[in-house]
């Protein structure tokens, strides 16, 4: 069975086209946007490790994030048992980054400010299902604002 491509016009990449067997889908939304719940990764090798999470639903709604290990390579998981089973993982155990999921750190790009990654509550995506959240850490090891070495992060 073949799926239709979704065809949108954004506000940040104009006209995309994206497969929709890539879409990602945030069951209970994103904070703030609970009512958006399919979105695609965009990437441009001319933006290195930066990924867009395009709202499928809402042309102008795009957060940039990075690859939580591009922010901080000994970056380590610490999800709930509740978020594991929202996103149809094993609760005993602490999934892999690029094995069973992807963890990406939503950025703030202030005007004015140095941009910020949202280490606290990274995005997490289930690789086999495409399922996403946004998981909040419980351990406050990190903060939803960790200042970002800009051409390590962005240019790497």
């Amino acid at each position: 069975m073949s799926l239709t491509p979704v065809v949108l016009q954004t506000v940040h990449f104009g006209r995309i086209q994206v497969d929709e067997a890539s879409t990602i889908q945030f069951p209970e939304g994103l904070p703030g946007f609970e009512s958006r719940r399919r979105f695609a990764l965009l990437q441009d090798p001319a933006y290195g490790p930066l990924i867009f999470l395009q709202s499928l639903e809402l042309a102008g709604l795009c957060f940039p994030a990075l690859p939580v290990g591009v922010v901080r390579p000994d970056y380590s998981l610490a999800v709930t048992p509740e978020d594991l089973e929202k996103l149809g993982l094993p609760r005993d155990r602490q999934p892999v980054i690029g094995r069973d999921v992807a963890a990406l750190a939503i950025l703030c790009l202030a005007q004015g400010e140095p941009p910020t990654a949202n280490l606290l509550s990274p995005v997490l995506i289930h690789l086999e299902t495409r399922r996403a959240l946004q998981s909040i850490r419980l351990d406050r090891l990190y903060t939803c604002s960790e200042r970002l070495a800009v051409e390590e992060a962005l240019c790497s």
